[in-house]
């Protein structure tokens, strides 16, 4: 083990400046035998470092190598296994625990103890040691105590050397040796002598050193006098440094009663300072001018200076009242007798600020019902915006009435709403009074009529069901409007009741003038009320200022709260704010308009049912008007109050719309026809041709097509249907006609209107016009050459049955002699005679409407030439060699048709 030792120490340690104090040869406990040594190492350089190493053998040399490291300090504990047996397991407390089984347990306890006094050395006893035994531990004490305290330094040092149990001879001392050694031939062979010549030497220099120590005595004594004489030297500085330190104590004590004199000074300034600072602190931010005291309290409220003036104060005064207070200022009598008077300047302007207010607001609503009757002859309403002007001027003082007296505040708004909303109701009543004069076109004594007309929402309600047909989203319109008869030069206009109505008057009928003159009307009205609404609108935001605050509770729906002793308004619970169904001021104030301007939605649903009942065909303006207007109101604001009522209304006039395509429909279905005269083109036919031309007109521009594509398929569907369900009751004209001629202007209609939504339509209209035409012509060529047709008929029916066609000629029925018979029946005058007949028959089925005659002939010479053709072709296959041809010839038919044509 020594020779391990040193060459641990000498290959691995002393190239890293550290010494090897203890070593023990180990492997892990529960694996296969790999030896390795724990080492106990310490630095030579300070500060020494107490480690744990762990040095494994090379498997491809003799060499070791460092495997792994620890600072003896992260060890927290020894575990020796058992202190009474011989046991060489133990445990080492690291990071984690390491087990280990050394080679003999004299090693172990070796390495137990080296690791147990440098623990004592270099750690204070930080590691513990179990189940290890008391006497391995007592023997560094027991050492330690034979010392005397005086001495400890060297035994310290002894200590050290002891753990040391091999030291390395530094190369001077190896040089030493080796001369020494070389000076002595036999000092290998004969080690006896030559330890016996160094002792010898030994003892001569030992008397050397005695001689030269009594050779120097004088010298000593001289020494010791000169100690002496520095003794006494050091007693005299010791009197002096006594004397001098008890007068620094003296100076001292005073300078402690100076320092304490300065701390207490220093306090006082301290605290003079604070107070200053809080004194000023008061006076800055709770100290009111006495000019807006005096502007508080009798301030103009009329004058701009004065408002200005007012509503400096009333900031000033809201920032002392909501300054934030420091812990303590609110028990100062001064705080709070500031407080107390800020709390009856706030109630005393508040005062008078709303008393001025609640008068600005009743006047204004008088002075504005006074200017009324300027505006009754004009289709025009009365611009509010002077009014906005002068109140805007409060907007600021309405805020700051908001933040300090809300009850205050949310009266102001009832009163604004309750007074405003009967001024806007007086005016919107008489503006909408003369639209539905100029809109009826009446005279002097209708006028009149409209004047008393009666507003008790009892009738209006009755009047909205009867001229709608239920009691929807319409409240309010006049009682007289089913009295109201419609005078003018044109009397049809007082039996109008649907755009397509067969009994009494076409879409035709109407006054083109009369529609425009109700568009531009609609349209007036229209552009008057929508700045009229949103000025307003903008006007509460900005004067009730709602547009700052989204949580802030309605005005007009809140009750009013008390002020509480503080003097400032108490907050409601939140059980009260969840009953509130307004979320956010939008909403605030959409009810503030909703009540405001409560008569607008029942006035234009009024005037709706109006110009329905007048013209059905006014519903098409409407609703476009309508929808171009809510399409603007919902580009501004969706959530407006414009946008919220014109969208309501435009329900209600596509309802009115909806219903009239109904009634038409309606009105196709039960259509009777004459059974004496022709058919021709069917009246709501001609009639849905017109509605497409005018709708076509008014919806041009429009933004939305959506509504009146689908009535277009509506109507379209009905057309096809009802023509259908005419031409088969019809009599006197053919089937096939009626169809022809109805469907062949249907089809001219669409492709003329070009309308996107009924390509597929069009293109069926085509298919059927077609085939009913192709079918007309076939029906009605059969009477000219009927025998000839009769016979080819059986010749045809002869090969069908499977006689082959030369062999037809030697059917009885069907012989030679039998077709000369029949083909002398038709020589070319009774042909010409037979075609004659059959266009005067068609000139008395077709309408000169239409003017499908021509095109109805040439189609009927195209298939006599076909059949001609036909004829023609079975006589070469089923006579051939018989020469037998037709009397006529294809040529003479085409005279035929052209001069029958030219004739009529």
């Amino acid at each position: 083990m020594t020779a391990i030792k040193h060459a641990l120490q000498r290959d691995i340690f002393t190239p890293n400046d550290e010494r090897l104090l203890g070593i023990v040869n180990v492997c892990k406990a529960g694996k296969k035998k790999k030896n390795c040594f724990l080492c106990a190492t310490v630095t030579t350089e300070r500060p020494v470092q107490v480690k744990v190493v762990k040095v494994k053998k090379s498997d491809k040399g003799d060499f070791y190598k460092r495997q792994l490291t620890w600072e003896l300090r992260d060890l927290t504990e020894v575990d020796a296994k058992d202190a009474s047996k011989e046991n060489p397991e133990f445990d080492l407390h690291f990071e984690k625990v390491y087990r280990w089984v050394a080679s003999s347990t004299a090693e172990k306890n070796s390495f137990i103890s080296c690791i147990w006094k440098l623990n004592q050395r270099y750690l204070r006893k930080k590691v513990e040691f179990v189940n290890v035994s008391a006497q391995l531990l007592e023997e560094l004490p027991k050492a330690e105590e034979s010392v005397p305290s005086g001495e400890s330094q060297s035994v310290a040092g002894g200590d050290e050397d002891a753990l040391d149990e091999y030291q390395e001879l530094s190369t001077r001392e190896e040089q030493d040796i080796e001369s020494m050694m070389e000076m002595c031939e036999y000092a290998i062979s004969n080690a006896e002598a030559f330890a016996e010549q160094l002792s010898r030497e030994l003892q001569v220099l030992d008397g050397a050193n005695i001689q030269s120590i009594m050779a120097s005595e004088k010298q000593v004594n001289i020494l010791m006098q000169l100690l002496d004489e520095a003794l006494s030297e050091v007693d005299t500085i010791e009197g002096k440094l006594s004397s001098y330190e008890e007068m620094l104590q003296s100076v001292k004590d005073q300078m402690d009663q100076i320092s304490q004199s300065n701390r207490l000074i220093q306090i006082s300034n301290t605290n003079n300072g604070k107070l200053l600072d809080e004194i000023q602190f008061l006076v800055n931010y709770m100290d009111l001018s006495k000019g807006h005291i005096r502007a508080l309290q009798e301030g103009d409220l009329m004058s701009p200076k004065g408002i200005e003036a007012c509503i400096n104060a009333s900031e000033a005064l809201l920032q002392c009242m909501n300054v934030n207070l420091r812990p303590g200022h609110e028990k100062l009598m001064a705080v709070t007798q500031q407080q107390l008077l800020f709390a009856e300047l706030r109630d005393t302007f508040a005062r008078r600020l709303t008393n001025h207010l609640n008068n600005v607001f009743v006047h204004q609503g008088h002075d504005q019902s006074s200017t009324l009757s300027q505006h009754t002859a004009e289709l025009t309403l009365p611009k509010h915006s002077p009014l906005h002007r002068d109140l805007l001027r409060y907007a600021k003082l309405m805020e700051w009435l908001k933040n300090t007296h809300r009850e205050k505040y949310e009266g102001l708004s009832r009163t604004y709403v309750d007074y405003m909303s009967r001024l806007y109701e007086r005016e919107i009543k008489d503006f909408f009074e003369v639209a539905k004069i100029k809109m009826a076109g009446t005279t002097k004594e209708a006028k009149g009529k409209f004047a008393t007309l009666p507003r008790k929402e009892s009738a209006l309600k009755q009047e909205t069901e009867s001229l709608h047909g239920s009691s929807g989203k319409l409240t309010g319109s006049t009682s007289s409007l089913n009295k109201l008869t419609v005078q003018g030069s044109n009397s049809r206009r007082s039996q109008s009741s649907s755009l397509l109505d067969m009994g009494n008057m076409s879409a035709s009928d109407l006054d083109v003038a009369d529609r425009t003159k109700f568009d531009k009307i609609f349209e007036q009205v229209l552009s008057e009320l929508e700045p009229l609404c949103l000025a307003e609108q903008d006007f509460i935001s900005k004067f009730f200022k709602l547009q700052q605050h989204p949580t802030v509770t309605p005005p007009l729906a809140q009750p009013e709260t008390e002020e509480s002793d503080g003097g400032t308004p108490s907050r409601v619970p939140p059980q009260a704010e969840h009953r509130h169904s307004l979320s956010s001021e939008k909403d605030l104030v959409r009810l503030m308009m909703n009540k405001i301007f409560q008569s607008i939605e029942t006035e234009l649903n009024s005037l709706i049912a109006l110009g329905d009942k007048i013209d059905s065909f006014n519903s098409l303006y409407m609703l476009v008007k309508m929808s171009h207007h809510v399409w603007t109101a919902e580009n501004v604001d969706p959530a407006s109050y414009l946008s919220t009522t014109l969208g309501n209304v435009l329900v209600t006039v596509k309802r009115n719309f909806d219903k009239c395509i109904s009634g038409q429909i309606r009105q196709m279905e039960e259509i009777k026809i004459s059974k004496k005269s022709k058919v021709g083109i069917l009246p709501f036919v001609t009639n849905f041709e017109e509605f497409a031309e005018l709708a076509e007109t008014i919806f041009r521009n429009a933004e939305r097509r959506g509504d009146l594509d689908k009535a277009y398929v509506k109507l379209i569907r009905a057309v096809f249907m009802n023509v259908e369900k005419v031409a088969s009751e019809s009599q006197k004209t053919p089937r096939d006609v009626v169809m022809m001629e109805n469907f062949h202007h249907i089809y001219s209609t669409l492709s003329r209107l070009k309308i996107s939504c009924l390509d597929a339509e069009r293109r069926e209209a085509k298919h059927k016009y077609t085939d009913h035409l192709q079918s007309y012509v076939i029906n009605s060529l059969g009477q000219p050459l009927e025998k000839l047709n009769h016979f080819f008929e059986g010749v045809e029916a002869r090969v069908a049955q499977g006689v082959r066609e030369e062999e037809v000629s030697y059917q009885l029925a069907f012989n030679k002699q039998e077709l000369r018979k029949v083909i002398k029946e038709y020589p070319g005058k009774e042909v010409k005679k037979g075609l004659d007949n059959l266009y005067k028959k068609v000139d008395k089925h077709l309408c000169e409407e239409e003017s499908l005659l021509q095109v109805v002939w040439h189609s009927m010479q195209d298939e006599f030439i076909r059949q001609y053709k036909h004829f023609e072709d079975l006589i070469g296959r089923c006579y051939p060699g018989s020469g037998i041809t037709m009397e006529f010839t294809i040529q003479d038919m085409l005279e035929y048709f052209s001069s029958i044509a030219q004739s009529h």
